[in-house]
């Protein structure tokens, strides 16, 4: 009889991917990079264990939004106080801080569980083309061809 393969935590083999995200949507962005941290794309995928890669995405700077989501696309975040709800658009928010748009678009596409909250540490996103993981030597990942 033959039983589903079904990975350990011990077992996985991580590697590091990097990402360029100039000119390239952040749907299109997202969906890649969250299926790479949680490891869809590997042949021993296992939905309760943490089998994804690293990944690091530089130019945040530089992501595309399509369409009016520059303007109409909006974040909210609460202070938890009366009155305390905060909105920035998409455009905005790209220009004060395009690393947490990033970041933002991926959590979302993660799960809401302990185990999306771990695959998530392993994100890295950099403004700029300059980022701290040549020590890792990332692969790099063209994703224009993969659209």
């Amino acid at each position: 009889m033959r039983t589903t393969y079904m990975a350990k935590k011990n077992e996985v083999e991580r590697n590091w991917v990097l990402v360029d995200a100039t000119d390239v949507p952040l749907g299109r962005l997202s969906t890649v990079v969250a299926s790479i941290l949680r490891g869809k794309n590997k042949p021993t995928f296992t939905p309760h264990v943490d089998t994804g890669d690293f990944v690091v995405v530089i130019n945040a700077d530089k992501v595309a939004l399509t369409g009016n989501k520059a303007s109409d696309k909006m974040y909210h975040r609460h202070s938890g106080h009366p009155g305390g709800l905060k909105s920035i658009s998409a455009g905005a928010l790209r220009e004060k801080n395009s690393q947490r748009l990033v970041e933002l678009s991926i959590k979302g596409m993660l799960p809401d569980t302990r185990l999306g909250r771990k695959q998530f540490t392993k994100l890295h996103v950099y403004s700029g083309a300059e980022h701290d993981h040549a020590a890792q030597q990332p692969v790099e990942l063209n994703i224009q061809e993969l659209i």
